[in-house]
């Protein structure tokens, strides 16, 4: 004797033509599925003579003990993940351990609907983001976390209007002072590379406090100094080129990432032109920073107080709903490069 096999949510998204994720939105009632789309998996439900198995929807809700680590990239077609985002996972996973939690890492791509997918599945209490690209196209996702109510913590910028709950190093800080070492090395032309535009604000506080540095010199800030660059050696490579072809006078460069920093001594040596007679410092301290020929000078910031600042304010949001902005002091290294 055959016995019918029960429908399940698999069946609604093939009967009402949408995704599994959809309907498990659409029957819990989430806000972010339209009223067209909701009544559609309704409909089919009830066609498929559907049951929502209350007791496993309990389940999904309890707490995993597990946090979620979300990196993000722009493209798929690179293998490169931002090398300071990479030192955080060693002390993240031991803070979590302390706590006594599972850390779970995934990588996602920007274009994707981890917003709703990641939040949906349940998988973990709360969720660590590392790693957004332009700032304004993410900043509707956040949002969207933001009215479901869901636990989150991001490593980045927390200025005005920032969302959820952020760990940050002092950026301006950290821009001022890079500026202000190579300014007391004699330094009056120095340039700034990376993309300082409003949907990359951590960039812009450090090229804030550049401008705050040349400032307060008495040295005004010469746009034809600034070249946007992203957070990779290539970029940075291809910044310092374009400096250099543009007859541009500058004697240091201040880079608002060590990779980039890399990317325009090789740019900078390629074309005869020696490290440190100009001079370059920057931002980050990642482990190649002193390897680099000369070594690096850099602003440091601090990955453990990093990764176990981000895990506690993340608890700390899980269990009481909430949790302040915390912001980390950066460190001036200085080595041969300046």
């Amino acid at each position: 004797m055959m016995t019918q096999r029960r429908p399940t949510s698999f069946d609604i998204a093939a009967l009402a033509g949408v995704s599994q994720p959809t309907v498990s939105r659409a029957l819990s009632g989430n806000p972010s599925v339209s009223e067209a789309t909701r009544r559609r998996v309704l409909e089919a439900a009830e066609q498929l003579h559907y049951k929502v198995d209350k007791n496993a929807s309990g389940l999904r809700r309890q707490h995993s003990n597990t946090l979620a680590l979300l990196f993000f990239e722009e493209r798929a077609d690179t293998a490169l993940l931002n090398p300071f985002y990479l030192s955080l996972v060693g002390p993240m996973v031991r803070r979590c351990t302390q706590h006594g939690y599972d850390l779970l890492i995934s990588i996602q791509q920007l274009s994707s609907d981890w917003h709703l997918d990641y939040e949906d599945s349940r998988k973990a209490d709360g969720i660590i983001l590392l790693g957004y690209g332009d700032y304004q196209d993410y900043r509707p996702r956040l949002e969207q976390l933001v009215a479901r109510g869901a636990r989150f913590v991001r490593w980045g910028s927390a200025g005005d209007g920032a969302l959820g709950t952020t760990v940050s190093s002092n950026n301006e800080q950290g821009g001022f002072d890079a500026t202000s070492h190579l300014l007391q090395r004699g330094r009056r032309r120095i340039a700034f590379i990376g993309t300082a535009g409003p949907g990359f604000p951590e960039v812009h506080e450090r090229w804030m406090g550049y401008c705050r540095a040349l400032q307060a010199a008495g040295i005004a800030v010469d746009p034809e100094l600034r070249a946007d660059a992203a957070p990779s050696e290539a970029d940075g490579r291809a910044a310092a080129e374009r400096l250099i072809a543009s007859g541009a006078d500058f004697d240091a460069i201040f880079a608002a990432s060590d990779v980039a920093a890399i990317g325009a001594m090789h740019a900078l040596q390629q074309a005869g032109r020696s490290v440190p007679e100009t001079a370059i410092v920057g931002f980050d301290d990642i482990a190649s920073a002193s390897l680099a020929s000369p070594p690096l000078t850099t602003i440091a910031q601090d990955p453990r107080a990093a990764a176990e600042a981000l895990v506690d304010c993340l608890i700390e949001a899980i269990q009481t709903g909430c949790a302040a902005d915390r912001m980390l002091p950066v460190n001036l290294v200085v080595r041969g490069s300046s």
